[in-house]
């Protein structure tokens, strides 16, 4: 054996492999983002729709805004068969006479408020379900777009007894006050089912502007928009017009 070890050569450290290149954000992948979100979002509502043609929506955008600032809303979701017949009627002659008779859109009312230089009136009740139940408040596009998809979808998988249940159940009647029954209670001490036609037509007169209305106390202007809404209730109910909710 040789007295000099032979030297053994020292082992190269291996050098990091270098980094893989990030991907880059193609216009090819940012669509198939897109369109993978754009699928979710509509199984999401598609979901949501389907659930609520049973189940009632338990609280809504404006509903969880109007809690955080006033520190707690009223409101107690009823059947429908525990409102007065004569509150769906009211509603609709109030806010949407047609409303059995259309798929969502009211073409007739949209044409005259056009004619008119303004949208008022051209929002029916199951617009204003989708709004209120689905999306946010305010007039921006992309949420007149959304309601606009959503709207049909609705129509098409509820009932349109359902779709006045859920606006009676999540309508605003007074800051803070949500519902048919909350409301009923709140100006008049009374059960949803128990309201009078005259009760049920001052309801439905400050639905538009809540804020700023009273039923119980009530303004000439309500005053005249329950008479009128009263004779409009009658309207529907002898020409067919409620048949839709009513069978």
């Amino acid at each position: 054996m040789s007295e000099t070890a032979e030297k053994k050569p020292r082992a190269r450290k291996a050098k990091p492999a270098a980094p893989a290149p990030r991907p880059r954000l193609t216009l090819k992948r940012l669509r198939r983002w897109l369109l993978r979100g754009l699928a979710g979002g509509i199984g999401v509502f598609a979901l949501l729709i389907l659930l609520f043609a049973i189940v009632p929506p338990p609280i809504n955008l404006y509903q969880l805004q109007e809690s955080w600032r006033l520190g707690g809303i009223e409101k107690d979701w009823v059947s429908w068969d525990e409102i007065a017949p004569v509150m769906g009627r009211a509603a609709v002659a109030a806010e949407d006479a047609n409303f059995c008779s259309h798929w969502g859109f009211d073409m007739t009312a949209i044409r005259q408020a056009i004619e008119a230089g303004s949208n008022r009136g051209a929002s029916t009740i199951s617009q204003q379900v989708v709004k209120n139940v689905f999306l946010w408040q305010g007039r921006s596009w992309p949420r007149k777009a959304m309601e606009a998809a959503l709207t049909p979808a609705v129509e098409l998988i509820w009932s349109k007894r359902r779709i006045l249940e859920v606006y009676l159940n999540v309508a605003e009647f007074d800051e803070g006050v949500f519902g048919v029954q909350a409301a009923a209670r709140h100006y008049f001490g009374v059960d949803a089912k128990d309201l009078t036609p005259t009760q049920a037509a001052r309801l439905a007169a400050v639905l538009p502007d809540p804020k700023n209305r009273s039923a119980s106390k009530p303004s000439d202007f309500v005053r005249k928009r329950t008479r009128q809404i009263l004779s409009g209730a009658e309207t529907i109910a002898a020409d067919g017009r409620s048949a839709c909710f009513e069978r």
